[in-house]
């Protein structure tokens, strides 16, 4: 699965409705449950947060052993088609990232609570066809409390 930048987020703070279910998800990747991935393009999210939840979010990424994906011209390419169909506006490209290379890896979902770009309806539909076209499977995208137990 691949963590998206609000899913390191939410981990600390107490006082979001998906605080408990994303604690419950990391214990669940340490727990060896789910493979869990990230990329560069969160980490340089993470780094502008404030020191020290900057630095607690990253111990967490290597607490959990998070994979940590780089970009390639496949996944730009993929993200460009995102925000050329309309499903993410440009001003937000990390987000058509996100979704972008947790596609061309492969992986199963994208786990965020980013409901404004990422985790809608129009969004699931719109990447789902457009990865069809382009060869890619099916990608989930979810928080973490519609995968646990």
């Amino acid at each position: 699965m691949y963590l998206e930048t609000t899913i390191f987020n939410y981990y600390f703070d107490e006082a979001r409705d998906g605080h408990e279910d994303t604690v419950r998800l990391f214990e669940a990747i340490g727990n060896g449950e789910y493979e869990a991935y990230t990329s560069i393009f969160a980490i340089i999210e993470i780094l502008k947060a404030h020191d020290s939840k900057k630095t607690n979010m990253m111990d967490l990424i290597e607490k959990y052993k998070v994979n940590i994906l780089k970009s390639d011209d496949e996944s730009i390419r993929m993200a460009n088609l995102y925000i050329q169909n309309g499903i993410i506006p440009i001003k937000y490209r990390f987000d058509a990232v996100h979704i972008a290379i947790a596609s061309v890896n492969e992986l199963d979902c994208v786990m965020s609570f980013n409901y404004k770009h990422i985790n809608k309806l129009k969004t699931k539909h719109m990447v789902e066809n457009i990865n069809l076209i382009e060869g890619y499977k099916s990608i989930s995208i979810c928080t973490p409390m519609e995968v646990l137990d």
